[in-house]
């Protein structure tokens, strides 16, 4: 449901792993290395990095650094519209690889992931209404850093996000746009309109982009075949998979795993 851990007190994080929680990378000194889906960054003293549910990442550090990682689930956090729309402000925990190394008020996000620390280990009264409070004010304090910096506010509608997790969480199923609005009690007009209002896509591309984005996942970091992968992903045809990726990406599966072991 929820961790938190010292990144020193941690084993296996320089391999790849994979979690459906929402992960939060916090340096507290020196310099942590990750990766996310193949993309690298750099956290150093006072600056985060969020991880989206799902995605592929592992982490080294040398031996002074030090850091906090705060694992959590959506269910944990998100107990109504409005938590929901806090974990993507900005594009925090985005499932568009919208990943970023941001600058904050270190006293601020030190001081809260320290009493989330002391909370979960303690387990006072009322202690995860606690830390779900302390999560909102990390969050807060990344969203005002990002506004001070100059970013361009984003504000997320609970509806589509709702729709990104589904899609996520329904990959082997390989649902049509119409089983996604009936799984949300909408309609695939409403998601239409949400996914052309946040994307400027339509929603069926929306899906398209978020399973194209788990191939490349799965062919990068599984020891699957391509014909596994598609299998994994709801194409009962291999070949249809093959044809699907290679429209997406301009690269065909098998080109795009070769070139990864090249």
């Amino acid at each position: 449901m929820i961790t938190i851990n010292d990144v020193e007190n941690i084993a296996g994080l320089d391999q790849p792993r994979r979690i459906m929680k929402y992960v939060l990378v916090y340096c507290v000194s020196g310099k942590l290395s990750m990766t996310i889906d193949e993309r690298e960054f750099h956290v150093a003293a006072g600056q985060v990095i969020t991880i989206t549910s799902g995605q592929i990442h592992s982490l080294s550090r040398p031996p002074k650094a030090k850091g906090y990682i705060l694992e959590f689930t959506l269910d944990f956090f998100c107990k109504d519209d409005t938590d929901i729309e806090l974990i993507f402000h900005n594009g925090l925990f985005c499932h568009f690889a919208m990943n970023e190394v941001i600058s904050v008020d270190k006293a601020v996000v030190e001081a809260q992931l320290k009493s989330i620390e002391e909370e979960l280990l303690n387990k006072p009264y009322q202690y995860l209404i606690s830390v779900h409070s302390r999560i909102e004010l990390i969050l807060v304090a990344i969203n005002r850093a990002k506004v001070t910096r100059g970013d361009e506010i984003w504000k997320p509608d609970a509806l589509f996000l709702k729709f990104l997790e589904a899609v996520r969480n329904n990959f082997e199923h390989n649902y049509p746009l119409s089983q996604f609005a009936e799984l949300l009690g909408t309609t695939e007009l409403k998601l239409n309109e949400l996914a052309k209002l946040h994307t400027g896509k339509t929603a069926q591309n929306v899906i398209y982009g978020l399973v194209t984005s788990e191939a490349k996942r799965l062919l990068t970091y599984g020891n699957l075949s391509v014909k596994e992968v598609a299998y994994q992903l709801g194409f009962n045809d291999p070949f249809y998979f093959s044809n699907f990726f290679k429209k997406q990406t301009k690269s065909s599966p098998k080109q795009y795993k070769e070139r990864l072991t090249a």
